[in-house]
């Protein structure tokens, strides 16, 4: 079992450490991958953090992989040596429950598996992307097209998937006036790709801070929510709101912002509940739903459109001794737009 050079975190309170972790052995449908780039979510944060429950440590984060194929399994039909290669947020799941035929592995019925601190098949704890390599089964690994570079790939696996999923589900596109809260990872990546589908985009965001931004990405309309006439300018404006901020905000006003059937999807995790009145609900026929990334099927979509219509992350690329610090700056929304890690800094 070979072992590869990592970051990980030694605990829930200590800082992010040079180590050395274990993959395994390639198997016959196995593919061996050589990762030039990963990116840093606020989920990382979360979950070496112990914020979303306890974990097994040394821990090391990062499921936003982009890289090279450098060897793959007897059995591996759909990669080759050579082949631009990405690794999103899961990498097995049952293969088998009404939800992985239908395409949605995401939904595992017996719990997908977690690209990092996640038991995989053979009971070992997985470790991301924070590393030099990594073994994927064939099945969750997706092909990177050429028209995108694969630094700024890497956050597409999950800021990417994890907004366009929900605007394809409820059908952004011409005629659909979509509303995205917050601009960060994952917020600017919606703004893009509703942008990109044809609707009429608005950004609620804090301030105005990043409202020059907002514009260049793709935005119509940019408000601050911080302002409360903006609720009253915009009830009953919005065909879809997607929520990308992983903080608790006060979902029944954003719920008034939608028109009659509309819907607010939650992408953003956030570690305390969300309470919501039941009569913002009742009064437009509105819904309040839940998405988490997407299915390998609908996580390839995503890239091949990204490269169609040249998307990618804005990001900044960091060395791995500014991981740490980086995480600071996640947490201070220092970021625009996704901090990527550049792994032959390990």
């Amino acid at each position: 079992m070979p072992t590869v050079n990592a970051y990980a975190a030694p605990s829930a309170t200590e800082d992010l450490i040079p180590t050395t972790i274990e993959r395994r052995d390639v198997g016959p449908r196995d593919v061996l991958i050589e990762i030039k780039y990963a990116g840093i979510c606020h989920s990382d944060i979360h979950t070496v953090r112990g914020d979303w429950g306890p974990q097994q440590y040394p821990l090391a984060p990062g499921h936003e992989i982009a890289g090279i194929v450098t060897e793959v399994g007897s059995e591996v039909t759909r990669h080759k040596v050579g082949d631009r290669v990405g690794v999103g947020c899961m990498v097995n799941s049952c293969k088998e429950c009404a939800n992985c035929l239908a395409g949605e592995e995401q939904y595992c019925l017996k719990g997908m598996v977690g690209t990092y601190g996640a038991v995989d098949r053979d009971g070992t704890i997985t470790q991301g992307g924070y590393s030099t390599h990594v073994v994927v089964v064939e099945d969750f690994v997706v092909t990177i097209p050429e028209g995108i570079e694969l630094d700024v790939a890497a956050p597409l696996l999950c800021a990417g998937i994890t907004t366009f999923s929900p605007l394809r589900r409820w059908g952004a596109g011409p005629g659909k006036k979509v509303a995205i809260v917050g601009l960060g990872g994952l917020g600017h990546m919606a703004v893009k790709l509703a942008h990109a589908m044809g609707a009429e985009v608005t950004v609620l965001s804090q301030s105005l801070k990043k409202q020059e931004d907002g514009l260049r990405l793709g935005a119509d309309h940019y408000y601050a929510t911080s302002d409360a006439g903006t609720f009253e300018a915009l009830a009953g404006s919005f065909d879809l709101i997607i929520n990308t901020v992983s903080a608790s905000i006060d979902i029944s006003s954003y719920l008034q912002l939608l028109s009659l059937d509309g819907t607010l999807v939650n992408v953003g995790a956030p570690a305390e509940p969300l309470p919501v009145n039941a009569f913002a609900l009742i009064g437009g026929r509105r819904a309040f739903a839940g998405s988490m990334i997407g299915g390998i099927r609908e996580t390839q979509e995503m890239l091949d459109f990204c490269a169609e219509h040249g998307i990618g992350a804005e990001i900044e690329v960091i060395p791995a001794e500014k991981i740490n610090e980086a995480y600071e700056r996640v947490l201070a929304s220092d970021v625009r737009y996704r901090f990527v890690i550049d792994t032959a800094t390990f």
